[in-house]
C-alpha cells in the first residue's frame, strides 16, 4: 500500500531551507521535496544535488507552474512573503510561510484572502510551537501549577555586526521584531490565550535605519503583563518565564531547542524555594510543523494555528512599531478580532 505524501516545492536556495526546514520536510513521514527553485538556475541545481531533489527550476514561476508540487515551503526576504505566497495561491499551491507573515497586516489580509479564494491553505513557519515543551509548559499552568499567570517575560537577541545583512535591510523587512522579537510576541500570546489590550515599545534605531534593539510591554486581559526585548545587538540569548502567583515557570530555549539537540527542558521554581527540572524527549521541531502541515492538506484536518490567529501577531508588531515612532501606547481594545 502506498502512504500518499505531500510533495513540497521550496522557493529559493535561502539558509533557513537548506540548513533547517529541508532537512526536516526529508525526514517527515508524510511528505517529500520535490523541487528547489532559484533565480539561479545553476545554484538550484546545485543546492537539489547536495540536498538529493530530484528536481530544480531557474525560476520561482516554473515551480510554482509545475504539476508536480502540492505545497510551497517560502523562506524568501519578509518583502517578498506577500507577493509569492499570493502566486503559489493562485497556482493551487498550499504555503508554508516563514515567520513573519508580511511586512504588515494589510498584507497579511490579502494573503488570507487569497489562500480562501483559490481553497488553499496557509501557515505562519514559527516551529518552536510544535515542540513538546511548548505542549508541557501550557498543560502545567492550566493544571495550576504556578496559580495564577501574572507576568511573561522574553528575549531573543543575538550579535550582527554585518550591515549586508537582509535583517539590517529596512526595504526586505529588516529588523530585530521582524526576525526575532515576533517570537517573543507570538509565545506571549500563546501562553495568555489572549490578544493584547495595549502594547508599548521603545526602540534603538541604528544605521541600518532598522531596529536594532527593542523593548515592549505588552498589557493583556485580567492585568496580566508580558514583556519582552529583542536585539541584533547583545550576545546570542533566548529565554522565556513565565511568573505565576505560586511559583514560575523557565525555559532556556524556547524558541530553537535543534540548537540543544533538540531536547526540551523547562525548570519550574516553586513558591517554597525548591524547584524540579522536567524534560521532554529530543525531537526535530520543524518536522513536526511539516507533519502537521501535510496531514493537514493530505487529510483535510484543521490547522493548530490558522492564519486568522497569527494576523494578531502581525497587528501586535504594527502596533510596538507605532509606540516606538510616537513614544506613546497604543490601544488595541478597540475592535478586536
Amino acid at each position: 500500500m502506498t502512504i500518499q505524501k505531500l510533495r513540497w516545492g521550496i522557493l529559493s536556495t535561502a539558509k533557513i531551507g537548506t540548513k533547517t526546514v529541508i532537512p526536516a520536510l526529508l525526514q517527515s513521514g508524510n511528505g517529500i521535496v520535490a523541487a528547489i527553485a532559484s533565480r539561479d538556475a545553476h545554484a538550484a541545481l546545485e543546492t537539489a544535488r547536495s540536498l538529493g531533489i530530484s528536481n530544480s527550476f531557474g525560476s520561482y514561476e516554473a515551480l510554482l507552474e509545475s504539476p508536480d508540487i502540492d505545497a510551497i515551503y517560502n523562506p524568501l526576504p519578509n518583502s517578498l512573503h506577500k507577493e509569492w505566497s499570493i502566486r503559489a495561491a493562485e497556482h493551487g499551491k498550499h504555503i508554508l510561510c516563514e515567520k513573519p507573515l508580511a511586512l504588515n497586516t494589510a498584507e497579511v489580509d490579502e494573503m488570507i484572502a487569497a489562500a480562501k479564494q483559490y481553497h488553499v491553505l496557509l501557515m505562519e513557519a514559527f516551529m518552536y510551537r510544535f515542540h513538546p515543551q511548548i505542549a508541557q509548559v501550557r498543560q502545567l499552568i492550566a493544571s495550576g501549577a504556578i496559580g495564577e499567570t501574572q507576568v511573561i517575560r522574553s528575549a531573543f537577541g543575538f550579535r550582527l555586526e554585518d550591515y549586508n545583512n537582509i535583517r539590517l535591510n529596512k526595504a526586505l523587512g529588516g529588523g530585530s521584531v521582524m526576525d526575532v522579537g515576533c517570537y517573543c510576541v507570538n509565545v506571549s500570546r500563546l501562553i495568555a490565550g489572549a490578544e493584547p489590550m495595549q502594547v508599548h515599545a521603545s526602540a534603538v534605531i541604528g544605521r541600518s535605519q532598522v531596529d536594532e534593539t527593542l523593548a515592549a510591554i505588552l498589557r493583556f486581559p485580567d492585568n496580566l503583563i508580558a514583556h519582552f526585548d529583542s536585539s541584533f545587538r547583545t550576545d546570542y540569548r533566548e529565554w522565556l518565564a513565565v511568573q505565576g502567583s505560586e511559583g514560575r515557570l523557565e525555559l532556556e530555549h524556547p524558541f530553537r531547542s535543534h540548537a540543544v539537540g533538540g531536547k526540551g527542558s523547562i525548570t519550574l521554581h516553586r513558591k517554597d524555594g525548591t524547584h524540579e527540572v522536567l524534560t521532554t524527549p529530543a525531537v526535530n521541531q520543524y518536522q513536526l510543523m511539516a507533519e502537521h502541515f501535510a496531514d493537514a492538506v493530505l487529510n483535510g484536518k484543521p490547522l493548530q494555528y490558522p492564519p486568522e490567529l497569527d494576523r494578531g501577531n502581525m497587528r501586535v508588531i504594527d502596533a510596538l512599531y507605532e509606540s516606538a515612532r510616537t513614544h506613546k501606547a497604543v490601544d488595541l481594545s478597540a475592535n478586536l478580532r
